[in-house]
């Protein structure tokens, strides 16, 4: 009796136990839980994704280079579809019915793969016009399914610059593996500003949630807009780049191969960075992206190869002014040592040959003569220095002052895809010669020939390095970036350990081989009113004719501009490079080209050295 009467109490307490639990549960799904209330009526409500304005991309002067333009994607929502007029979407977008039959094939092969879900939205139709949009909006409400999301596309103010600022595509795999901000069709820098400074310029998305009836045709914001999260345009960002500069750059080295890289060495901001042949941004952008890209990456003449950090070449006779500086800081050589030079230097191993000139020649006129033997004295003096034991050791400490002037590896730049060069140790050579060798076997590097690459940003940070007697910045083209920090390695110094006295030969010999007399190889590239410091290069080229390299710094005292310039097959240093940089300095100082040298400025745009018209 008195254990049914416990059996009926349990069974009591249970059921009012169950009533309390379904009763607080209700209370949570109707009242607390607001999610509850998001999917019941989920089949009114559509989340769209608001895409960010990338940030605009300005240069050192202000101007516009890169804004932005309004595109739409048609999505659509696959268990969503009913049956519609094909001809009438087709003229409403702009497509065939066979391309309207494409879509759906690949839309029905994504579903398969699981790539997309039929219950979420995935885009259907790329970047419609804003022209197409109007008129596909006002007959959305028969294509019950569709609706269409809001993005933009680059818009690229000027024809020049393509290498700098670089272009947008859609996100890849492996990125989409890597961070998880991006989705499949979302658009991130690939190369060039567009990518390094991607997380600047990118902003982050927002979400908006829309009210829509049964024909999917909006009505409204979807509870005031309590759960939509705005997005936030990227960052504006000001580039050191001088686009006149650039475009007359890019003007001097149509119809040639090679590249200019301009720097303002009290910043280490590149000025201009100009890559031959080169091309247009604006046919990156947009639906033509594909086609054009397939085009610009097989033509012979590589347009999308940018030369300016990418090429590497012998530096030529401008290794000369290292070579002096690293001779004098050695103590192996004084501004007054003189050598002989009998059409070159010859051993009974070896000859390496030089043009006529006057001999001897101290240091400040080799430099200005350009004299090959008299660098190749210096340079073996330099490996058997009886301080470092051997000519391995000597050779590991000219390649460390070599390291210390930006070569050899890479100097970090902002632009994507930059090249190390290449400058040998000793343990390069043991590896060759099995341990047998000396300074003779390797006197090609006296000269900036041999085994030595450099890239042509390397060569422009050479100039700089100059210019400030012993010092520079890793070059970069960022120049402010809107609320925050340029990178910190842009405002470190690096100092290359030359006694600042030993850059004052050096630097006369430069200035000579501009404004000197007879026999100065860069007489050139003078410039009335400035006073140009240069040096003339011509690398041996396996392949064809040799390349013309020129670097300088202008003016003399107060250096604003350090310029490299690098042709491919222009032969000597005088005919073509130094002509470019000194026609690229004066532009820059003076903002025109003095009428007296015009005709020199005639020569150099209407040159043609890939068709072989000059």
């Amino acid at each position: 009796m008195g254990g049914n009467k416990n059996r009926a109490i349990f069974i009591g307490i249970f059921i009012v136990l169950i009533g309390v639990i379904f009763s607080l549960k209700l209370f949570v799904l109707q009242v607390a839980d607001q999610s509850y209330k998001l999917s019941a009526e989920s089949n009114t409500r559509r989340k769209v994704i608001q895409f960010p304005s990338r940030g605009l991309i300005y240069d050192r002067n202000g101007k516009l280079l890169v804004s932005n333009q309004a595109v739409y994607d048609i999505m659509i929502v696959p268990q969503d579809l009913t049956p519609f007029d094909t001809l009438d979407f087709c003229e409403s977008i702009g497509v065939t019915p066979e391309e309207l039959r494409d879509m759906f094939v690949n839309m029905r092969k994504q579903l398969k793969q699981k790539k997309i879900l039929p219950y979420k939205p995935s885009v259907f139709y790329k970047q419609l016009s804003a022209e197409r949009y109007g008129r596909f909006q006002e007959k959305l409400y028969k294509f019950k399914g569709f609706f269409v999301q809001r993005r933009t596309l680059r818009k690229y103010e000027y024809p020049y610059g393509a290498h700098v600022l670089g272009y947008v595509g859609e996100a890849n795999k492996k990125l989409l593996k890597k961070d998880k901000y991006y989705s499949q069709g979302d658009y991130v820098g690939i190369s060039g500003i567009e990518k390094v400074y991607e997380e600047q310029l990118r902003g982050h998305k927002g979400v908006k949630y829309e009210l829509v009836d049964v024909h999917g045709r909006i009505k409204g914001s979807y509870r005031d807009g309590k759960f939509d999260v705005p997005a936030i345009s990227g960052n504006n960002i000001i580039l050191s780049l001088d686009i006149d500069l650039q475009k007359y750059g890019e003007e001097l080295m149509n119809k040639k191969i090679g590249s200019i890289v301009a720097i303002e060495p009290k910043t280490g901001e590149v000025l201009t960075m100009v890559s031959a042949p080169t091309y247009d941004p604006s046919l990156l952008v947009g639906k033509v992206r594909s086609h054009n890209f397939a085009i610009l990456s097989t033509d012979s003449l590589k347009p999308l190869f940018n030369r300016a950090v990418q090429a590497r070449y012998p530096p030529g006779s401008t290794f000369k002014t290292l070579n002096a500086l690293i001779g004098l800081q050695e103590g192996v050589l004084t501004p007054s040592t003189k050598y002989e030079c009998n059409m070159g230097y010859h051993t009974r191993a070896l000859s390496v040959g030089c043009h006529h000139h006057d001999s001897p020649l101290d240091l400040t006129h080799s430099i200005m003569i350009s004299c090959n033997a008299y660098y190749c004295h210096v340079f073996r003096n330099i490996l058997d220095n009886p301080r470092y034991g051997s000519v391995q050791g000597g050779l590991d400490a000219w390649k460390n002052y070599m390291v210390k002037f930006g070569f050899g590896y890479k100097l970090g730049v902002d632009v994507t895809n930059e090249a190390r060069g290449f400058i040998p140790n000793s343990k390069y050579y043991d590896k060759i010669y099995n341990k047998s060798w000396g300074s003779l076997t390797v006197i090609s590097l006296a000269i900036g020939q041999g085994e030595i690459l450099t890239t042509p940003i390397q060569m422009s940070n050479m100039a700089s390095m100059l210019s400030n007697r012993g010092e520079y910045f890793t070059p970069h083209v960022i120049k402010t970036i809107e609320d925050a920090d340029i990178p910190e390695k842009f405002k470190k110094i690096h100092i290359t350990g030359i006694d600042t006295a030993n850059f004052t030969p050096v630097v006369k010999g430069m200035e000579m081989a501009v404004q000197g007399g007879p026999g100065c190889t860069a007489g050139i590239a003078r410039i009335p009113g400035i006073t140009v410091c240069g040096k003339t290069g011509t690398a041996q080229n396996p392949h064809g004719k040799d390349h013309s390299i020129f670097i300088a710094f202008a003016p003399m005292e107060d250096p604003q501009i350090a310029v490299a310039v690098y042709v491919e097959n222009g032969g000597f240093g005088a005919t073509w490079a130094a002509p470019i940089a000194s026609l690229m300095i004066e532009k820059y100082l003076k903002g025109e080209i003095s009428k007296r040298r015009s005709w020199l400025e005639k020569r150099i745009l209407e040159g043609d050295l890939i068709h072989g018209k000059k």
